[in-house]
């Protein structure tokens, strides 16, 4: 079986019933994996499909809101934001200046405006559930898979959390 949307076209299921898709976008200079899933296409409506689409065409302004809830909790030491920037600046030390974009002289801003926007993955799935409908990848070093930011989407493009990948 098949869905056809808009803007996805023909998402065809595998042999368990699941979808996926699969596309890199490009968000200013950086190139953004962006992926469609569920695992079962029964549970994937067109509502679905609009609102992720929304997001893909929308993804400059989640990623802005996305940053900001990072800044959001700063004020928490004991948030995974605070834990992340100073695993970074342990690991790193003075190379940490070598991978900004922009040095501010604050440690924590800079970490968060040169963090790079590496996937989102959508959970088509989750449509107005309590789960995330979308997860946004980010990482200090675009080689580094463990040392990872995830910021959860919900379907209505509000951010709900921010964990690390631990």
């Amino acid at each position: 079986m098949a869905i056809e949307h808009d803007y996805f076209g023909l998402l065809e299921s595998g042999p368990d019933g699941s979808i996926f898709w699969s596309e890199t976008v490009e968000l200013g200079d950086q190139a953004v994996t962006v992926d469609l899933t569920a695992p079962d296409q029964d549970d994937v409506s067109e509502a679905a499909l609009d609102v992720a689409a929304g997001l893909i065409s929308g993804l400059e302004q989640i990623d802005r809101n996305a940053r900001n809830a990072m800044v959001n909790e700063l004020d928490n030491r004991t948030s995974e934001v605070t834990e992340y920037i100073l695993q970074q600046q342990e690991e790193l030390g003075e190379e940490l200046e070598d991978v900004l974009v922009d040095i501010s002289g604050d440690v924590q801003i800079d970490v968060i405006r040169s963090l790079s926007l590496m996937s989102m993955t959508i959970l088509a799935d989750e449509l107005g559930g309590q789960d995330p409908f979308a997860v946004l990848e980010y990482a200090l070093e675009p080689d580094s898979a463990d040392d990872v930011l995830l910021v959860n989407i919900g379907s209505d493009g509000d951010v709900l959390s921010v964990t690390s990948a631990d």
